[in-house]
This record gives structure tokens, C-alpha cells and sequence, in this order.
């Protein structure tokens, strides 16, 4: 991942739902060009940011110990519609649930609320992979880690 647009897990029921948190703020860089008079969120980013976590909901649930882990990728994005601009200041409350599975394709329900208002929503589609890549996986357990710091029971992260 080049863009870490997660701050913050603040729930996790495994394998139902997740909740996290991204700030929007003028230091992040893509805001710079997007617009130069007027920042905005891009909306692909908004999708990002509810794929990234997502993907980690994914990974947590369906990964065993003992396995190998796996990584979601992203292989679909259905219905995404946006409602309203999410500008520097605001915080992208982002709710994720799970769906249904078939075979390693897994689907996901992702809505992106500020200051409880709806600002997007989106259909995802994953599948789980094996990733022979270690540095992938150091990549995620670290992330995964510094998302979830502030859960308790934290969940365990393969």
C-alpha cells in the first residue's frame, strides 16, 4: 500500500463488522492537487480507505493460525455513489460489514459518514490470496497493530 488512509480501528466484531477513522488534513498530500483552490478528498481515496480497512476485517476473520496467511485483495467495486465532499478537518467515520462468501471471494459493505451524515457508500469484493512475501506480511502486521492499539481485547494479528 503506497496511501495509509486508516487512522484509527475503534471497533471489530470478527467476522460481522468494522469501524475505523480517517482525518482528512491538509498535510495529506494528494490534497495538494485536488484540488489547489478548493481540497477535497478524492473520491477513489474515500473507496481506498474503506477497502483498506475492509480488507483488514478479511484478513483478521478468515485467517488461521498455523496457516499461512492470507491478503485480500480487491477484485470488484460495485455501487459506489458519493453524497457529499469530504474536506480537510472533517473525520470519515468509515463502517464496514461483511457479507457473504463463496469459494475466496468475500464481499463487503462499506458507508462513509461525517459528523453523521452519509458522504459515500460502496459494494466490495475481495479475494483471499496467498502473498509469498514477507515483507507484505511485516507490512500489514505492523500497520494492523498500530490501527488496533487502542482495542481491548486487541485482536490477533497472522
Amino acid at each position: 500500500m503506497r496511501y495509509f488512509l486508516i487512522d484509527r480501528v475503534t471497533e471489530l466484531v470478527v467476522g460481522k463488522s468494522v469501524k475505523g477513522i480517517k482525518t482528512v488534513t491538509l498535510s495529506d498530500q494528494i490534497l495538494h492537487d485536488h484540488f489547489p483552490d478548493h481540497p477535497v478528498m478524492p473520491g477513489a481515496l474515500i473507496v481506498e480507505a474503506a477497502a483498506q480497512l475492509a480488507g483488514f476485517l478479511l484478513e483478521v476473520t478468515l485467517n488461521r493460525r498455523g496457516g499461512p496467511p492470507r491478503r485480500a485483495l480487491l477484485v470488484q467495486i460495485e455501487h459506489a455513489k458519493f453524497y457529499a465532499l469530504c474536506e480537510p478537518g472533517d473525520r470519515m467515520e468509515i463502517a464496514v460489514t461483511m457479507g457473504s462468501q463463496l469459494e475466496d471471494a468475500v464481499q463487503a459493505a462499506a458507508e462513509v459518514t461525517v459528523d453523521g451524515k452519509r458522504a459515500a457508500r460502496a459494494s466490495l469484493t475481495f479475494v483471499m490470496k496467498d502473498v509469498d512475501s514477507e515483507k507484505v506480511h511485516e507490512q500489514r502486521r505492523y500497520l494492523y497493530k498500530l490501527w488496533t492499539k487502542h482495542l481491548q481485547p486487541p485482536p490477533e494479528i497472522l
